[in-house]
């Protein structure tokens, strides 16, 4: 087995070629690229995302510059295959962003985003300003060494579950709140991830994020993690990001405290037939927003309908979550190497929540679940153990 390493600098050559064929296709000199996640798609740099903007101007012909504030000169010149600008600080006599638009040297520019105060002159300081993302539909389709990284931080996910659905039992007996569970769960993937990528990745964007809720605080799964202690017969959530290199992976459960009732059991076989639906709607070609129409229709379909409040899934990649999106009013069609997140819940204020993930990826013969925990745990046994005391 061929060791996993981040992506290198060839990637990212490759990478900005591409972006120069799509920039030369729509008669453009050039692109400055100011999300951040554009720039380390293209860079590898890692950096503090803060008020100092930091762009990347990637023209035609010709070497990209990264523009970066004076203190990240060292760091930024590390980067292979870029020169490096520098602006002394912000807010700037000249604000940064129109100082990289003058320096670009461009007649017709492209920008991916751009603070609407600055839109009047930075069109005075260009022939033409094009405001769009071309760096977008690059990232939509993943190659192989990007899902290489994608699957892996899956099972790094994945890993803390296990670890979650293990411990939890024990760990509520002793009266452990919330809290305890996930610093337990996640420190322990955050620990093996380091011990098993650590050396190769430094220096990487690497990490597990999480999130676990319980009782009626499961009706609000981007709520704060807090002490609650979670109680017999309650539902408890779990969702779970792993980054590797860069690159994101998600997988999320529902566990049951103690005891599973008919009416717990049969919310969980809707969302099952949800993320099912999700899957078999997944086809090449089909478009994001009627994927996500065919996955909630099975909710609906349960007496469910009112217990919705978001889309099925979204894109990831440099992002958690970034575009296409599995939502009302997206219609990219799907592609082979897109990836997706999967993740069907209901959500009762004042009474519980339910969600599942899993992490997918999209081939020309079907779809990958690179999540395996809910595929390993059916729902029956979706139970957290308590032990006598």
């Amino acid at each position: 087995m061929t060791a996993l390493l981040p992506l290198g600098n060839q990637f990212r050559a490759e990478r900005r070629d591409a972006l120069r064929a799509r920039l030369a296709a729509s008669g453009l000199d050039g692109a400055l690229l100011l999300l951040p996640a554009n720039v380390l798609y293209l860079t590898g740099f890692v950096f503090s995302v803060n008020e100092r903007p930091i762009g990347l101007y990637v023209p035609l012909e010709g070497e990209a510059v990264l523009h970066v504030p004076l203190l990240e000169k060292e760091n930024a010149e590390v980067i292979s295959g870029v020169s490096v600008q520098t602006y002394f600080e912000y807010p700037g006599e000249d604000p940064a962003e129109l100082t990289m638009i003058t320096h670009c040297g461009a007649k017709r520019l492209a920008v991916d985003a751009l603070d609407a105060r600055f839109l009047d002159a930075a069109r005075d300081r260009v022939d033409s300003l094009t405001l769009t993302d071309p760096v977008a539909p690059l990232r939509f389709i993943k190659t192989q060494a990007e899902l290489a990284l994608t699957r892996e931080a899956a099972r790094f996910a994945d890993l803390c579950l296990e670890r979650l659905f293990d411990h939890a039992g024990t760990l509520i007996a002793d009266r452990a709140g919330e809290i305890d569970l996930l610093n337990d769960c996640v420190g322990h993937a955050r620990d093996a991830l380091f011990a098993t990528h650590g050396t190769a990745f430094s220096g990487t964007k690497m990490g597990i994020t999480a999130s676990v809720h319980s009782g009626p605080r499961a009706a609000l799964p981007h709520g704060a993690t807090t002490d609650r202690k979670p109680q017999w017969g309650e539902t408890l959530i779990a969702g779970i990001g792993c980054s590797l290199g860069g690159y994101h992976a998600e997988s999320g459960v529902t566990l049951i405290v103690g005891e599973m009732s008919a009416e717990q059991r049969a919310v969980m076989q809707a969302m099952q037939a949800c993320n099912d639906a999700a899957i078999e709607a997944l086809k090449l070609g089909a478009v994001c927003a009627q994927i996500n129409a065919a996955a909630l229709n099975e909710l609906q379909a349960a007496g469910l309908g009112e217990a919705i409040r978001h889309r099925i899934g979204h894109g990831m990649g440099v992002e958690g979550h970034e575009a296409p999106w599995l939502a009302p009013g997206d219609a990219t069609a799907v592609a082979p190497n897109m990836v997706f997140s999967n993740e069907p819940g209901v959500y009762r204020p004042g009474r519980d929540g339910y969600r599942t993930i899993n992490t997918m990826i999209v081939h020309e013969n079907g779809v990958e679940i690179v999540s395996r925990f809910l595929t390993d745990h059916p729902i029956d046994t979706r139970i957290v153990a308590i032990p006598s005391l």
